[in-house]
């Protein structure tokens, strides 16, 4: 039914002009750079994409764009979420997603469903999803977590939804779903500092915030580590910790904007409400690139 979203994936950031529009010459750069040091596969609008400040012909837009520079050569997740399940629905249906491979949807933020209205808002996606789902649950931002026990229900109960992005950090939950999950679904780590752990238990790879920034060294953890070199999965993850608590210390994705920015990949710009790290963090960010 779908690609293979084992590995190393990445949450690619959106890059703007000063006047605030996208900068799709600086999104091809980052394209290359990601599939040039060997990530596995890219996921768009997702959060650190600051999809909430894009509109709907911007969105298509960048899917199409990255689509093309793409051409085949790896997968494309598409995230598509909201917290009203038919808008859901309709983006899926509206939108051409012709050349992508997957979509990623959000547990419903805000309104606080409960683990049975979680159910049935995804079981309804997945009806209409014209492409395989990835579940994310990501309390920190929605309110709301998704329970072990929820997850597999959804993993058992449709063929449409193919893994779960867990950025829960909470291992004991983690580690329910894959005792439990049925064959072939997947879980994909939603945290940079937890995608060794993860992997050690039978998680799959990393969506990562981090590989914005340094592609390759993220690539070759998770690939050391999949292939059971936790030797060296071990030295590269202690050697990224600095970077990695410096890319969020100020929030994301302004850490991960301001890293490539240091090297000259893009304009340091977001969209409010988001606004750039502030001085001392940008320094700390530039300096760790240097080492990359």
């Amino acid at each position: 039914m779908s690609k293979s979203f084992r590995g190393a994936g990445v949450a690619l950031i959106t890059p703007f002009k000063a006047d605030l529009t996208v900068d799709f010459e600086a999104l091809g750069r980052i394209v290359d750079s990601q599939i040039n040091n060997q990530i596995d596969y890219l996921v768009i609008l997702g959060t650190t994409a600051e999809t909430a400040t894009l509109n709907s012909v911007e969105k298509q837009q960048i899917v199409d764009y990255v689509c093309g520079r793409v051409a085949g050569r790896i997968p494309i997740v598409v995230g598509i979420g909201s917290n009203n399940t038919q808008t859901v629905i309709e983006s899926m249906t509206s939108m051409n997603l012709s050349k992508a491979d997957a979509i990623l949807s959000v547990v419903p933020y805000y309104s606080k469903p409960t683990q049975e209205g979680i159910f049935q808002h995804y079981m309804a996606i997945a009806k209409a999803s014209p492409l395989p789902v990835i579940l994310y649950n990501v309390p920190g931002r929605t309110a709301v977590s998704m329970s072990a026990e929820t997850t597999i229900r959804l993993a058992r109960a449709s063929d449409k939804i193919i893994g779960t992005k867990e950025a829960s950090g909470n291992l004991n939950e983690i580690t329910k779903i894959l005792r439990d999950k049925p064959n072939g679904f997947s879980v994909i780590s939603g945290d940079d500092s937890l995608l060794l752990p993860m992997i050690s238990i039978g998680g799959v790879g990393v969506i990562s915030v981090a590989a914005n920034a340094i592609p390759k060294a993220i690539a070759d953890l998770t690939h050391f580590a999949l292939a059971g070199d936790f030797k060296s999965a071990a030295e590269l993850h202690i050697r990224l910790q600095s970077i990695s608590d410096a890319l969020f210390v100020d929030g994301n994705p302004a850490g991960a904007k301001a890293a490539l920015h240091s090297i000259g990949l893009i304009e340091n710009v977001l969209r409010l409400p988001l606004v750039p790290v502030n001085e001392s963090t940008y320094i700390i960010l530039a300096k760790e690139m240097g080492n990359f």
